[in-house]
């Protein structure tokens, strides 16, 4: 019987994982794809926390991902996207300088 529920744990764990690398390549598409949109230079992607509670309160289950990325090519900032399962929830750039059109 431990060896099932032992099996049983693992299988869940490994499905958790899969699940989670997945939602982490629809999050990269998504943020590439938002960049692409906004001419900007994409730097970096990571994965940023969970929580349960989003800004505006309403309570889903979502995970915060944090990309840098550069508007002009010398700077850079710090961006995030609000994943609630495979879709992208919501994007939030601080102000960063555009490019100047000569």
């Amino acid at each position: 019987m431990d060896n099932l529920l032992a099996i049983l744990a693992l299988t869940l764990f490994c499905f958790l994982f899969w699940q989670q690398r997945r939602q982490s390549e629809y999050a990269h598409q998504a943020i590439q794809h938002y960049c692409k949109k906004m001419e900007l230079q994409l730097l970096s992607v990571a994965r940023g926390s969970y929580g349960i509670q989003l800004p505006d309160g309403k309570k889903r289950l979502h995970t915060i991902y944090e990309f840098e990325f550069s508007s002009v090519g010398d700077d850079h900032y710090t961006g995030k996207l609000i994943m609630i399962g495979f879709k992208a929830a919501k994007f939030n750039l601080p102000p960063y300088r555009m490019a100047e059109e000569y």
